[in-house]
């Protein structure tokens, strides 16, 4: 006769109870956001570098005329704009779970939480304003001033 083992699957009503939710399960979808944004972030970030440290003049490259002829392209805006969102949403996000593990008061916590999200979405759309409204050739500017790619 051959030993069995004596282990057999936990019974589901002792110790590991079911909640009985249904839906979405809104700290899962937050968990797999977080995964997700942060190796598109990571991507992003990097390719930024790349483009605008390594391939340019490095960091003396870097001033209004430049910006100005980056974002004369949707790809720049665009690329920019997922930075932005990506960032501020995956930071926003982890400063919402550490207030929600560290804040005991339930007033306290939604104090904060709501200031937190004031200004993320404060943030996020001057944020965006000033990607799509951003005009390095303003009409009327002293011509001293402005970039060298602006007609005069």
């Amino acid at each position: 006769m051959s030993a069995q083992s004596t282990t057999s699957i936990p019974d589901p009503t002792t110790r590991y109870r079911r909640t009985g939710m249904h839906g979405v399960n809104t700290e899962m979808m937050s968990w797999l956001f977080m995964r997700v944004s942060g190796v598109l972030l990571v991507i992003l970030v990097f390719g930024h570098l790349f483009v605008n440290l390594w391939l340019g003049e490095g960091v003396k490259g870097i001033d209004f005329a430049f910006v100005g002829g980056k974002w004369a392209s949707p790809f720049w805006q665009v690329w920019d704009l997922l930075m932005l969102w990506l960032g501020l949403i995956h930071g926003g996000n982890g400063v919402r779970t550490i207030i929600s593990d560290y804040a005991r008061k339930p007033t306290v916590r939604m104090v904060l939480k709501s200031l937190l999200l004031f200004a993320v979405v404060v943030t996020i759309v001057l944020g965006t304003l000033v990607i799509f409204t951003f005009d390095p050739c303003p009409v009327g500017a002293d011509p001293s001033l402005l970039p060298s790619f602006c007609e005069g």
